[in-house]
């Protein structure tokens, strides 16, 4: 049996596909679920008389009415395999409570926020951005302050949501998105940005004056990333609590869910 106190059964109301493994849900609690931008709740099937479950990003703003998750099918996966194959009218088991501390830096006094991305860890940033896009047009937030987003991913249709960053970032001048490409031999048409994104670290710290003093720091995604720009982000003379982390896996482990 269900613990009903702690899940809730939620229909999927929209799917959309943005490459062959890689796709956005939008889903529709029956119940409100507060959330903070940046944080994740835990979703998933029943098997047995248990829940198998994985803790997902969500990409939707508090402001919004359902829940939005950008996901990614691990071929040797446990859930993602199976989450792939529902449709709109399908439902999930969803935890009631969202978690995490992946949210943005108010505390520092920092007003530039560098924000570092591998596919799917592009979700909470949406949130973000969609979450201050909000605030300005209601009166609850001020500017100045200043958002640079660097995602990566092999191939340019993996990016998923780079259509609305480059809309937003074109509206507001708070806001400047960077893709990059590592596989640019697979994609022959892209213009942009090329390299892995721990190698573009220290560039676009330097060219867009992201200095330590002034920025925080977030990483999410891949785990090797992760470390690779921590180390390259410490070098560069940023300390540890103004570099902030959301690992989508740990090591050795092949689910990218969180």
């Amino acid at each position: 049996m269900i613990a009903t106190d702690k899940y809730m059964s939620a229909p999927i109301v929209a799917r959309t596909d943005h490459a062959p493994t890689l796709w956005s849900i939008r889903i529709k609690t029956p119940d409100p679920l507060p959330f903070r931008a940046g944080q994740y709740v835990a979703f998933g099937l029943l098997n047995g008389e248990k829940v198998l479950e994985r803790a997902f990003s969500i990409a939707s703003s508090p402001y919004e009415e359902e829940l939005e998750f950008f996901i990614e099918r691990v071929a040797d996966g446990a859930l993602s395999p199976q989450l792939y194959q529902l449709q709109v009218g399908d439902r999930v088991q969803m935890r009631r409570k969202a978690k995490g501390v992946f949210n943005l830096d108010h505390k520092s006094g920092h007003k530039q926020h560098f924000l570092v991305s591998t596919v799917t860890g592009i979700a909470p940033y949406i949130s973000y951005v969609r979450t201050m896009m909000r605030d300005l047009e209601q009166g609850r937030l001020e500017e100045p302050f200043r958002l640079v987003i660097l995602q990566g991913s092999s191939r340019s249709d993996e990016f998923g949501y780079d259509e609305e960053l480059r809309c937003c970032a074109r509206s507001a001048s708070w806001l400047t998105y960077i893709p990059t490409v590592s596989r640019p031999w697979e994609d022959p048409g892209w213009a942009g940005e090329r390299g892995r994104v721990d190698d573009l670290v220290r560039k676009y710290t330097d060219t867009m004056r992201l200095d330590p003093e002034t920025t925080t720091a977030y990483l999410c995604g891949n785990p090797g990333m992760i470390v690779n720009a921590r180390d390259i982000l410490r070098r560069r003379g940023f300390k540890t609590e103004s570099i902030k982390e959301e690992t989508y896996w740990a090591p050795g482990e092949g689910e990218v869910e969180y």
